[in-house]
């Protein structure tokens, strides 16, 4: 869409300019500006995009509605069978023993529980699909239900089984974020083929950060932000239709909430520009009251996670505090402990399998059972990493031949049939089975269980100052590059991956990605 198909949009005018007053709302909707007698064929297609647009939101709005309720049956369900199973294992089934109607006492405790978890806001759309909030606000629903229970009962002096209570609680608590994660994950593949509630955003920007905002939006599809439509400074506003890397320009600076409305968003998401002043902004809000339209402010700062964000209010303004990165520190040794714990211990219970990998790579082909081969480590020292040797012995010599094969965009070499590759190795790979000496490297230091890709040195040296970030921590057997792909992800995202774990590791995260290492591996994306 552009503003050929949208005039009234781009030749609205800010309502500050027409002497607009904040406390009186003076809107028409956008369809109602459309001609309705003797449509011209421009008109008819301004019909037909606002048709289609308000046809898609409808259709949107369904499938929210549609998963929050699958969201409020299943938290039902889960209440309930905690109730039940609380019941069961306390009492056996048998009798209680006391005159406390269990039954009441039940059906009471799982509609206190749901509306627990409605006050909580645990349905509000803003918290779903993506992000630790939903699972914060799930979790802390449920301690707040269990501490207001156990003040009550101790207060009014209720004698109600404080195994029952104990039971109920740690099961829901348990499996609520469980099942909210299973619908989380069902939305997130339903999105991915284009099936999914999302969420329609208009960005409003200067033309280069449109594209940056609206290119980062599409990279995290399964967040559910589509973009639908931009609005851009009037000076770059053309008389023909406009995109902006696929994205509709509908609207300028005079009428953004006009042209939210013309193209049905339900978000928009404010970028930088040096012509969207405070005043401008808090006008905006203004505007946007009742409308039903959620306000998003996009900071320039990207790549940086929510634990190092901090918002501060001083005198009237809302300002950012980003933490520095750690690097050293009682985190830092306790996540080097870790390490090399999980290592050995780890290498304890794989020894009988790396004699059997090591028997299949000796029968297989000639040559030594691992391969050893240099690579960049912490502070840029070097470190021999191990594997199991998946190659044949000349591979390196082989490699020239090959160089017009190579499919990475980079400076590795990936080649998906690569006639290098033993039988063995061919398995090894696809199982990810070659890594595993490499725990060696993780007990002895070289390396960290989770971290960026370890580097060769030849592409060290052509590392430029914000790539070379990558060695201010250990390489790590598995990372962000891992599961988001390993082979099959592009250089540069590769990079942009390892980056950003450099600049916001945690403990958390480290778990979070050895368990979906788990799933990568089993579903063997991007091993060869």
């Amino acid at each position: 869409m552009s503003e050929r198909l949208y005039p009234a949009a781009a030749s609205a005018p800010l309502r500050e300019e027409t002497g607009w007053s904040p406390g009186l709302r003076t809107h028409q909707s956008a369809a109602a500006r459309v001609p309705a007698i003797n449509p011209s064929p421009a008109s008819r297609s301004r019909n037909e995009a606002f048709a289609e647009n308000a046809a898609a939101a409808k259709v949107g709005l369904n499938q929210k509605r549609a998963y929050v309720r699958l969201l409020f049956v299943t938290d039902l369900l889960v209440v309930t069978i905690a109730v039940l199973i609380g019941h069961l294992a306390r009492f056996q089934g048998g009798p209680t023993g006391t005159d406390v109607p269990y039954l009441v006492v039940g059906i009471g405790l799982a509609a206190v529980w749901m509306a627990y978890l409605y006050g909580s806001r645990c349905y509000d759309e803003r918290f779903l699909g993506y992000g630790p909030d939903e699972y914060r606000k799930v979790v802390g629903a449920c301690l707040k239900l269990a501490g207001s229970i156990a003040i009550v009962a101790y207060l009014a002096e209720v004698e109600v089984s404080r195994g029952f209570l104990a039971i109920t609680f740690i099961i829901g608590a348990s499996m609520l974020p469980v099942t909210r994660y299973i619908a989380r994950r069902g939305l997130h593949r339903s999105r991915a083929h284009g099936k999914g509630w999302t969420r329609r955003v208009l960005v409003v920007g200067d033309a280069s950060h449109v594209i940056e905002l609206a290119h980062q939006l599409r990279r995290d599809g399964y967040a559910g932000y589509q973009v639908v439509g931009a609005c851009i400074p009037e000076a770059l506003i053309a008389p023909v239709a406009q995109h902006l890397d696929g994205v509709p320009v509908v609207g300028s600076f005079r009428n953004i909430l006009e042209s939210a409305e013309a193209i049905s968003a339900d978000t928009v998401a404010v970028t930088g520009s040096g012509e969207l002043t405070a005043r401008r902004l808090r006008r905006l809000g203004w505007q946007m009251e009742g409308t039903g339209i959620d306000l998003v402010l996009a900071p320039t700062l990207t790549d940086v996670a929510g634990p190092r964000i901090h918002t501060r209010p001083l005198a009237g303004l809302s300002l950012i505090h980003v933490e520095s990165p750690e690097f050293r520190g009682a985190r830092k040794a306790l996540k080097g402990f870790v390490d090399r714990t999980f290592a050995g211990i780890a290498l304890l219970f794989v020894s009988p399998l790396f004699t059997l990998i090591a028997i299949a790579v000796a029968l297989d082909s000639r040559g030594p059972v691992f391969f050893r081969q240099t690579r960049v480590g912490l502070g840029g020292r070097e470190f021999d990493v191990l594997k199991f040797r998946s190659m044949v012995v000349d591979a390196d010599a082989m490699l020239g031949n090959l160089a017009e094969y190579n499919e990475s965009d980079g400076l590795m070499f990936k080649m998906r049939r690569d006639p290098r590759i033993t039988r063995v190795g061919a398995f090894l790979r696809k199982w990810s089975l070659d890594e595993l000496p490499q725990l060696v490297n993780v007990f002895k230091g070289d390396m960290s269980l989770v971290g960026p890709r370890p580097p060769l040195p030849t592409e060290v040296a052509w590392y430029d100052q914000d790539v070379a970030r990558r060695l201010l921590v250990k390489p790590g057997m598995t990372g962000l590059w891992q599961v988001s792909g390993r082979s099959d992800l592009a250089w540069e995202d590769g990079i942009r991956l390892d980056l950003y774990y450099v600049e916001n590791w945690s403990l958390a995260t480290d778990v979070t990605i050895l368990w979906k290492t788990v799933g990568a591996v089993i579903h063997r994306r991007g091993a060869y």
